[in-house]
């Protein structure tokens, strides 16, 4: 056996081993922890802001961008789907005011 020959055969056992694959397995849960909670804070966000200016019964241009382009788009890029995209659309419904003005 070429050292070639045994090098792979000790990768690949290492591979095949159950530890290689727990440690595996829990670094992708953990990705996917994080994913779920990064979706969640995004819902919730998406969720108070739509809901505050629907009930306002407006929004400003600054406002839609933030919510829309910054939070929603990808909120659902990354798999989040459901009631936020129901308040994302009735906040695309919503008539787009001029920012108010700046207090002094």
């Amino acid at each position: 056996m070429t050292a070639k020959e045994i090098l792979i055969s000790i990768v690949l056992s290492a591979i095949a081993t159950s530890g290689f694959w727990t440690l595996l397995n829990n670094a992708l849960s953990k990705r996917s922890a994080r994913a779920r909670m990064v979706i969640g804070l995004g819902h919730d966000r998406i969720m108070y802001l739509g809901m505050k200016y629907i009930k306002r019964g407006w929004i400003t241009a600054d406002e839609y961008e933030n919510l829309h382009d910054y939070l929603y788009v990808p909120y659902k890029d990354y798999g989040g789907n459901g009631s936020a995209a129901r308040v994302m659309a009735e906040v695309d419904k919503l008539p787009i005011r001029d920012n108010p003005p700046k207090k002094s």
